[in-house]
């Protein structure tokens, strides 16, 4: 059974029981010309910064334009596609669970709120402050003297406060919902990706997170708008899109690996929410 391409860490660094980190110059990868990277996905974290550049960028299917003064944040797991044109510059950064793995409740919650928002389109003039903090890794890491990497740990934490503050004032949608039903939402995401081949009910996420049905229910509303089911629906849609587009299973295949014994009642579930089956679905995006 093929599986969407995973990049790991070790193909670019040494891998480390202390955990993998690697910052890159974005125009040194580019060498002067334009890159594509196909559609792939990651078993760790990826934040590209583009302090100028052209092309776009591709995140579980939905495009955007890269230009200036953008910041592209990726958990693990996340389906994307890159292009980038030549004469391109920022920063790129991977690093892994291992090497940043916040011990304290507030910074798990804070990487949890930053890599719920993909992209952050601050101003230019407020680009600048988390673009300093990336150039100090930078050099932190190239210089590599004693402690650098406690520096850079430290680093992202600021960075990441700095984002969420700028993805807030880019996008005022934010701005009016509860930090309590938005932690509470965001965790509720992060065990969705990590069980929905195993769990698909309400009550199941609920019970995980200590919660009454009509207490989830109500978090999501108070997030995004919508009912927990419709959460849960649309990301079992979306890790089905992921297997069509992104390998050649056959559909009794990506139905077995979401959990679905029954492929008739997959196909039938896929449809009423897309509109196509998943044959057809494959056939005209693919």
């Amino acid at each position: 059974m093929s599986k969407i391409p995973v990049r790991t860490l070790d193909r670019i660094s040494e891998v480390r029981p202390s955990g993998n980190f690697t910052i890159r110059a974005v125009k040194d990868i580019l060498k002067g010309n334009d890159i594509l990277h196909e559609l792939h996905r990651h078993s760790y974290f990826f934040i590209l910064a583009i302090k100028t550049g052209l092309g776009y960028h591709d995140i579980d299917f939905e495009r955007h334009p890269v230009s200036d003064n953008m910041i592209f944040l990726l958990r693990p797991g996340q389906v994307h596609q890159l292009e980038l044109k030549a004469g391109s510059e920022g920063y790129l950064i991977e690093f892994d669970n291992n090497f940043y793995n916040p011990a304290d409740d507030i910074s798990s919650q804070r990487l949890r709120k930053a890599t719920s928002r993909n992209i952050c389109e601050p101003e230019k003039t407020k680009f600048t402050k988390p673009y300093a903090i990336l150039e100090h890794i930078f050099d932190e890491f190239t210089e590599k003297e004693d402690g650098y990497k406690d520096v850079i740990k430290s680093d992202l934490d600021i960075f990441f406060i700095e984002y969420i503050r700028q993805c807030r004032s880019s996008n005022t949608s934010d701005a009016g919902k509860g930090s309590y039903a938005q932690t509470r939402f965001e965790e509720l995401m992060e065990m969705i990706e990590k069980n929905i081949a195993t769990f698909k009910q309400v009550s199941q996420y609920a019970d995980m997170l200590h919660l009454s049905t009509y207490q989830l229910n109500s978090i999501t509303k108070d997030a995004i708008g919508k009912s927990a089911s419709e959460v849960i629906n649309e990301h079992i849609i979306l890790e089905a899109k992921r297997y069509l587009l992104a390998t050649t299973d056959q559909i009794k295949e990506i139905a077995d690996t979401l959990g679905y014994e029954d492929i008739s009642y997959f196909i039938r579930f896929f449809k009423k929410h897309t509109g196509y089956t998943p044959e057809s679905f494959r056939q005209n995006f693919k």
